[in-house]
């Protein structure tokens, strides 16, 4: 689903904290007050959900339930109409038109529907829209339209590189995707990787934005787990992204190689990842990767002695006021066989969608295979959102580290431990594994 796409509700563990010991009316009619917002909350879920699977029927009948919820948002102020449009949906999108909707609502980046149908290239959608007044422009513009590329933070010239420094004489390719691709380079006679963006999309507002969104966050971070930003180039195109090479590649590429890996081994790298997860989650501001799974951790070299996170474009920088918070952010994001049962499902979520990732991820060093290996990733992500989670059938455990796991992928997100906790928990199992005089207590399922 597309940024932006996705619906937003909330599960009964969102409000886990209570509200605090006694009776009377000021309670009960805390208590009337927080079922009515999980009540509107969920139905702000489902109506956006049936717009994106494209189910006129379930949209038509939830409006006539509640005819406001024809212009419910999401996080990023996105409406049903707004989805329609993207997705070419005629009929969901006559439905929403039928009940009133606002033609020319404006999401998070200004933009009408008429731009999502116009950027999608959905021409009866257009027409439709066009038809009914819709209009293709916002504060800023539409997202289609060209964008100068505004420096994300005021000094940028400690990190602006000259592209001209960057040398693609031996380059390869290390990775693609929709957006662009990565290379390794060399710049100042040093090995780095440039995630480079496809020149006809450098004037793109969508991109660019997520863009600077990326280096912006990439410059404030510090830490021996998190893959280095180097620098960027923004005043010419194509734009690029410099960051740290690490030779090792992948952990996706090297479980293929490799197989299951031994339980120290399997310790020693959640140990790696959960180091660089605490620190990006570190309160007051909180950055949640949405998006780690093995592809995004690397090696820093072919001994694949030491692990780093990497890979930022989806991350969201939130500022933590209260430790409870849960935040309206875009479902469907990341990648669905890593997927927390709750972005799937288009509910409110937390930092802890992370650590869900991250059970996936030992999952697989201890098994070898991915979660659900048989499974296409999207009809994975629909088993664990209805509770499912993949079987252990490796010989061998160290049951404390299965224990952690199981924990981990906890459906309620609040039963979850930290990364902090974690850590403890993985040190702690290291020492005992160090200890052990004789062969590992061996769980067998």
């Amino acid at each position: 689903m597309s940024e932006g796409g996705g619906g937003n509700g909330s599960s009964s563990s969102s409000w886990g904290w209570g509200w605090g010991a006694g009776g009377g009316a000021e309670e009960e009619e805390a208590e009337r007050e927080k079922q009515k917002e999980k009540a509107r909350v969920s139905r702000t879920s489902l109506i956006l959900w049936h717009t994106h699977q494209n189910d006129a029927s379930s949209v038509r009948k939830l409006l006539e339930e509640d005819p406001s919820l024809v212009n419910a948002r999401d996080y990023d102020n996105r409406t049903p109409l707004h989805v329609a449009s993207l997705h070419g949906w005629i009929d969901v999108a006559k439905c929403l038109l039928d009940y009133k909707a606002d033609v020319n609502s404006q999401d998070r980046w200004r933009n009408t529907p008429l731009a999502d149908a116009e950027g999608a290239k959905k021409h009866d959608m257009i027409e439709l829209l066009q038809s009914n007044g819709g209009l293709s422009f916002g504060q800023n513009g539409s997202h289609f339209e060209p964008k100068p590329v505004a420096p994300p933070l005021p000094k940028k010239c400690d990190w602006e590189i000259d592209p001209s420094e960057l040398d693609f004489s031996t380059s390869t390719i290390i990775g693609k995707g929709s957006f662009g691709e990565i290379l390794k380079a060399c710049w100042r006679g040093t090995p780095v990787a440039v995630k480079r963006i496809l020149p006809s999309l450098s004037d793109d507002r969508l991109v660019t934005q997520d863009f600077r969104h990326e280096v912006n966050l990439l410059v404030k971070l510090r830490h021996p787990n998190i893959v280095q930003f180097l620098g960027a180039v923004t005043e010419r195109k194509p734009l690029m992204l410099v960051t740290e090479y690490l030779r090792g590649g992948d952990l996706h590429q090297h479980l293929k190689e490799k197989g299951p890996l031994s339980p120290s081994t399997s310790i020693n790298f959640a140990l790696d990842i959960a180091r660089g997860m605490a620190y990006l989650h570190n309160e007051p501001n909180v950055i949640i990767h949405r998006d780690l799974k093995p592809r995004n951790v690397l090696l820093v070299n072919s001994s694949a002695d030491h692990l780093k996170v990497g890979d930022f474009g989806l991350s969201k920088l939130i500022k933590v006021q209260n430790s409870h918070d849960v935040y309206k952010m875009t479902g469907e994001t990341g990648s669905y066989r890593y997927m927390a049962p709750e972005v799937f499902k288009h509910r409110k979520y937390d930092k802890k969608v992370d650590v869900f990732s991250f059970a996936m991820i030992v999952y697989e060093m201890l098994e070898g295979d991915p979660p659900f290996a048989n499974y296409e990733p999207y009809e994975a992500a629909k088993y664990v959102s209805e509770g499912r989670r993949p079987l252990f059938r490796a010989k061998g455990y160290i049951t404390e580290l299965r224990e952690l796991t199981e924990k981990c992928w906890a459906a309620d997100m609040n039963q979850r431990p930290s990364f902090l906790e974690i850590l403890k928990q993985l040190e702690k199992i290291k020492d005992n594994l160090a200890s052990e005089q004789h062969p590992w207590n061996i769980f067998t399922p």
